[in-house]
């Protein structure tokens, strides 16, 4: 796989993150921000809604991920879609990553997944990494290859889990020294240590588009 070019097209932020304008970010490139929304049963991001008003006004694609935990499937979905309200063109996503003494199952990624597809109609985007690979191996799953992957690798070479052929969005950097460039969006700062998410997509900007909320 290749290694990103400028610029940055998507990035994921949180309310750690600061952001200084929008508009700035889109004329730099910037196609569109995935934004955390909620967490569990009752986390929620107060940076959310606010966020995405301006982010939609200077015209960037909006998404919105979950981060799941041990607690009860159908109670997280409650909150995420409570709190994060997703349209028809909000691409909404489950990250799937270590959450230490609070851990999320594959069978309860796989729940939730299954219901909040049942819900919206449509099949939410599955952020992963290095834990999906260590639990799987070179196992191939059916069931969560059918979604888009959001992979989460810190180098210039990409490897997906045996379930898919390709990410269809590749987290590549949050900002770290060794990780490959570019790494930063003017008008998006980053945390207070000066890191971003960044996000790499191969197609064109019309294709990412026509595929975000798909």
């Amino acid at each position: 796989m290749p290694a990103p070019s400028n610029p940055v097209r998507v990035t994921d932020i949180y309310r750690g993150d600061n952001v200084t304008s929008f508009a700035t970010a889109k004329a730099n490139g910037l196609i569109g921000v995935i934004h955390k929304a909620t967490t569990g049963r009752t986390g929620k991001d107060p940076m959310y809604k606010g966020r995405r008003t301006a982010a939609q006004a200077a015209g960037l694609l909006w998404g919105a991920y979950h981060w799941g935990t041990a607690v009860d499937v159908d109670k997280q979905i409650d909150n995420f879609l409570g709190w994060a309200e997703p349209d028809d063109r909000t691409l909404v996503a489950l990250d799937y990553e270590k959450t230490s003494g609070n851990q999320m199952t594959l069978n309860q990624a796989r729940d939730f997944l299954h219901k909040l597809a049942q819900r919206l109609g449509r099949k939410p985007v599955l952020y992963c990494g290095g834990l999906l690979k260590g639990q799987l191996g070179h196992t191939q799953d059916a069931f969560l290859g059918s979604h888009r992957l959001w992979l989460a690798h810190y180098s210039a070479t990409p490897v997906p889990q045996a379930s898919w052929n390709n990410y269809w969005l590749w987290q590549y950097t949050d900002g770290g020294p060794n990780d490959p460039a570019p790494k930063t969006v003017p008008g998006i700062p980053g945390n207070s240590a000066g890191r971003l998410d960044c996000d790499h997509y191969d197609g064109t900007a019309a294709r990412l588009a026509q595929d975000w909320a798909s």
